[in-house]
């Protein structure tokens, strides 16, 4: 054991000395760390010193400017009650206003549409494009002219799903298009074409208004089905839609419709302003009918001068990227013509 005492007295001082450094080396760390915060703080303070200045000379030069204030009644988005009309009517039918609970729905209404005012200003600019391809075919088929604004607000004149999968500006489910003969298959969804989808419309308020004899409820039944419209008036003795207590969503859908029609009718009173060159106008097509199968889309629209984004634009009835037309049968295809015939490849090439 006395051998070896020396060399276990130089491991316990090199084991104090390697002590000693480690803390000085983590005083010098910390020591260093401490100063670039101190750094840090000095430079974040003179940024903010010199910003402040900056912001306290631009505010005297503000105040130094003439201004106009303008009073709280000068203030352009104040909410204004909306004035009801003494009279309406829906279909040549008349709307008892006279009723209280009748006047307060229809002022909801008219209050939400009124005041959503970007989605209902769009909506407005589409009826310039879309009535004109409506009005016709209402015409043809003996429906009154206000049912365009059903369409309104079933699907805000476009293409709309629903989460049930109705489809189109009508918003016709499978079931029921294919009964009133619109062709749905993985190629051919004819909810998407508008005049068709249109058609099909007509016959189904037509043959509502043949059972209940009164376009008011024609227009519910459209929402919640005749047979709901027939079993309320059995169970609660009534054949009045404003004496009819149905789900909530039917209970709004007529007012809806009414409040639609006199915003249309009006837009500027009721706070909407579009310039003459605001309203979309409707679109310029050619139509190409075909008899014969389309295994391509895409050759086909290049074939007609456009793509297959822009067929499908203008045809959106074509769900898939062929086409297959039976023996005897047709489609009429929509290419675009003039201003709306431009693809950003022909705008690129000077065509």
């Amino acid at each position: 054991m006395v051998r070896f005492a020396p060399l276990l007295t130089t491991n316990y001082s090199l084991n104090t000395t390697h002590s000693k450094l480690n803390t000085m080396m983590k005083t010098r760390n910390l020591l260093l760390a401490c100063g670039m915060a101190i750094i840090l703080i000095g430079v974040t303070a003179a940024i903010t010193f010199a910003l402040a200045q900056s912001n306290d000379e631009q505010l005297e030069e503000y105040e130094g400017t003439e201004r106009e204030y303008l009073s709280f009644d000068q203030i352009d988005h104040i909410t204004h009650d909306i004035e009801l009309p003494d009279t309406m009517y829906f279909c040549g039918e008349q709307v008892p206003l006279d009723l209280f609970y009748v006047r307060e729905r229809l002022e909801r209404e008219l209050m939400v549409n009124s005041y959503r005012h970007s989605a209902t200003i769009l909506l407005l600019k589409r009826t310039t494009r879309w009535f004109p391809v409506m009005e016709p075919l209402m015409e043809k088929y003996g429906l009154p002219e206000d049912f365009k604004y059903l369409a309104m607000i079933e699907s805000e004149l476009t293409n709309a799903v629903s989460p049930s999968k109705a489809v189109g500006f009508w918003q016709f489910l499978e079931g029921t298009g294919k009964e009133y003969n619109l062709e749905i298959n993985k190629e051919v969804d004819m909810r998407y074409n508008v005049e068709k989808e249109t058609v099909a419309a007509c016959k189904y308020l037509k043959a509502s208004y043949r059972k209940f004899n009164n376009w008011t409820l024609a227009a519910a039944a459209f929402n919640c089905g005749n047979g709901r419209i027939t079993k309320t008036q059995e169970e609660q003795r009534v054949d009045s839609y404003y004496d009819m207590l149905l789900p909530e969503e039917t209970q709004r859908y007529v007012f809806r419709i009414l409040a639609l029609k006199l915003i249309t009718e009006n837009p500027e009173k009721y706070g909407f302003q579009i310039g003459d060159n605001g309203w979309y106008r409707p679109y310029e097509t050619k139509t190409v009918t075909v008899t014969q199968s389309i295994p391509n889309l895409v050759d086909f629209a290049y074939e007609q001068g456009t793509n297959l984004k822009m067929l499908k634009y203008f045809n959106p009835w074509l769900r898939g990227n062929s086409l297959t037309i039976s023996a005897g049968n047709s489609y009429d295809i929509k290419i675009p013509t003039g201003k709306y015939a431009k693809t950003h490849k022909k705008m690129r090439s000077g065509e």
